[in-house]
Order: structure tokens, then sequence, then C-alpha cells
């Protein structure tokens, strides 16, 4: 435009300094797209699981892949929303080969499975005039688990029915000659070697230790979409997926072999079995609403632990009646059964606007279905805490219980 103006109107000057500035703009494009912005990234983030309002310390490490030297650039990491700003920063210019990191925290206020990446990159020229972005591929994840909270003591669970991880003991029916002993291994305590078996056999023979049995626990999570209300923080989802946490890793604690099981539209069975807590808070944490099949999977799946005896956890939205019967069952004589059913009308905002409506009439049946077959149980409002709502099916004394 300058150039024109200056050749129509004579202008010598106007015109030298618009081919000034093309030169400056074909200049300032070849600087800017010299360079193949051939980077390489890898995350580290430590820990990789952290629990609900816990630091994580992820490491950047950019690398120049290409055989020319990189330009200074300036990135910015993607990251999802739940971990904060986006951090910014610059990169050095890095020669074939070279490497830079870089560090910055995270910390996320909601559980579940979190973006890390990818890293935005943008270059400029040195006049100003031209801009080059571009995303560098890889990304990484950090899973921030459910929050625990600790849960009062209460009754007995379980008088020993649906036990497992027992060694019969033989000591008790035939004598100490005829507990159950092996072959002496390297590292075995010499104070238990079996001196009668070593004499009977000529081989060095040590004692077995009995592993004391476990009361069985099975946990179970309701995810369907139309049994919950609410959202983020307050949702009647979080409420139970914080109490599934809690009671886990109370019935651990408590010496139970716990079995959680969680719907898993993407697995064959439809559920997610996890026997250890570690497992079990990183499958909590991953959760989310889904449909009406879930909880029927993990009621079949339930049976087959189940039938031997063994404490059943419920924590869930209201069920169908037939559902409701199907969970009634799972209870068997001699053993407990434990019910916290949420009315998610509350957790919506809408409970003192609908007193008797459909979900809280459906709550009712469900728990007055459960309770007909022995089971403990309870209605759960978005008012109530997780320690309340345990002490209330399990008789525990908690202050403020509701």
């Amino acid at each position: 435009m300058l150039v024109t103006s200056g050749i129509l109107l004579g202008q010598h000057d106007v015109t030298r300094i618009g081919v000034l500035l093309l030169v400056l703009t074909v200049i300032a494009l070849v600087l800017v797209r010299r360079h193949g912005l051939q980077l390489s990234v890898v995350r580290t983030a430590a820990p990789a699981r952290v629990a609900i309002d816990e630091r994580s310390v992820v490491t950047v490490r950019i690398r120049n892949t290409e055989s020319s030297i990189s330009p200074v650039v300036m990135a910015e990491e993607s990251i999802d929303y739940a971990l904060g700003d986006r951090p910014r920063f610059v990169v050095p210019s890095l020669r074939p080969g070279e490497s830079h990191e870089v560090q910055y925290t995270v910390r996320s206020h909601t559980r579940g499975v979190h973006r890390i990446g990818p890293l935005g990159v943008r270059v400029r020229d040195p006049f100003g005039l031209g801009l080059r972005a571009a995303a560098v591929s890889g990304g990484g994840e950090l899973v921030v688990l459910p929050r625990v909270v600790p849960l009062p003591g209460g009754r007995s669970l379980g008088s020993g029915i649906g036990s497992e991880g027992s060694v019969p003991h033989m000591v008790a029916l035939h004598g100490e000659d005829d507990q159950t002993v092996r072959e002496y291994r390297d590292g075995d305590d010499l104070r238990r070697i079996h001196w009668p078996a070593t004499a009977r056999t000529g081989d060095l023979m040590v004692r077995q230790e009995d592993r004391p049995a476990k009361r069985r626990a099975v946990v179970l999570l309701d995810c369907r979409a139309s049994a919950h209300g609410g959202s983020g923080r307050g949702s009647s989802l979080e409420w139970c997926v914080t109490t599934a946490a809690s009671v886990t890793a109370h019935l651990v604690d408590g010496g139970y072999a716990v079995h959680l099981l969680t719907p898993d539209p993407g697995a064959d069975t439809g559920i997610h079995h996890d026997e250890t807590l570690d497992d079990g808070l990183e499958t909590l944490a991953r959760v989310s609403l889904g449909g009406d099949d879930g909880v029927r999977a993990v009621l079949h799946s339930a049976s087959s632990l189940t039938s031997q005896g063994g404490l059943v956890v419920y924590v869930g939205g209201p069920l169908a009646d037939d559902d409701a019967r199907t969970l009634a069952a799972l209870r068997q004589p001699g053993s407990s059964g434990a019910a916290m059913v949420v009315e998610p009308d509350s957790f919506a905002g809408r409970g003192s606007k609908r007193r008797g409506g459909h979900a809280e009439v459906k709550a009712a049946t469900t728990v007055a279905t459960l309770q007909s077959s022995g089971w403990m149980t309870t209605i759960v409002d978005a008012r109530t805490a997780p320690p309340a709502a345990w002490s209330a099916v399990v008789g525990a004394q908690v202050v403020g219980a509701r």
C-alpha cells in the first residue's frame, strides 16, 4: 500500500519506507519458518497420584530433535481447568539434542483423572512482525484420588461367615506333630524348625505359619445418572464416591478382605472388581455417571462373592423394585447388609420444594425392601456427612449424627 501510494504521489521516501517494510516482512516470515520446531516433550508428575488438595510437581523436559539450533520460544502448558492456571514459560535456544527442564506445581479440589498437555509453543521474529504457533504432541495425566474421611466404629458387622484367605490349622485336631510343615528355605527363621518332622524325613523342615482368616466385605457403588442429582463437588455421585472410598478404607483397617465393585462399561463383564485399597481408590477416581445397566452388572457380579456370606455394603441411589429385591437377596443368613441410599432431589436443591416427590418415595421404597430382608439402612440427603450416614447404619455414636 505504501509502495503504491508513494509511486502514484511521486513521494520517493514513502516508496522507500514501503519497500523496507515489505523486505522486513519477508525476512520475518523466513526467520519464523526456517525452524521446524521439532521438539520432544516428556512429562513426569511427582507424585502421579495425589489426594484432593494435595500438590503435585510436574516436570516438563523439552528436547531439541532438529539438526539446527532451535529459536527462543514462548511455551504454554495445556492443563485441565481444575488444576489451576495454565503455566507459561520461556524455552531458551537449544543446540541439537540439548534439553531444558521446567517445573510447575498443580493442585485440584476435585477428584478425577486430569489431563496435562499438549505444550503450545510460539516463536516471534526479532522485529515483532511475525508469530508462529504450534502444538507439541504428547501429554500425561494426574490422578486425583477421592477424599477418605474417618468413619466411626460400631457394632460387629460380621461373625466370621464369608471369610477368605484361611489355612487349616491342624494342631488342634491332630497335635503338634501333624501341623502343616514344609522344607526349609534360605532366610527362614531357625526358631521355626520342626525337629520331629526333620528327624522323620531327614530334611530340615519348618513350621508353616497359619494365616488368619479375614472376614469378607463387598462394597457396591451405584453410578447411574438416573439415580443421582446435583453437579460438581456437591452432587450425590461425589458423596457416594467419597463414602465408598471411606467405607473401603475403614473395612480394610478393620481386617476385612474387601471387594469393591463399580460399573465399567468398557469391561467385558460390565464391572470393575478391585481387591486392594490402592486399586480401589484409583478406580473411584475414574468413575463417572453411566446408564442403568451398570448397577445390574454390579449386582449380578456380587452374587458370586456373597453366596458364602459376608458383609455387603451398598452406596447409591434408589433402585427399581426388581433391582432392590436382587440387592436384598445378596445378604446371606447370619451376615450383615448395610445400605446408604441417597435422595437425589436434595442434592439437586429441590428437596424443600418437593417433599414426598417421586425420588423421595422411591428411596423410601428401596429402604423398606432392604429392611424387610434384614438390612441396616438409612436415607441420605445433601446435609448428611458420610460419618453420620455410617453411624446411622452401624449404630455408632457420632457427635452431630443425624
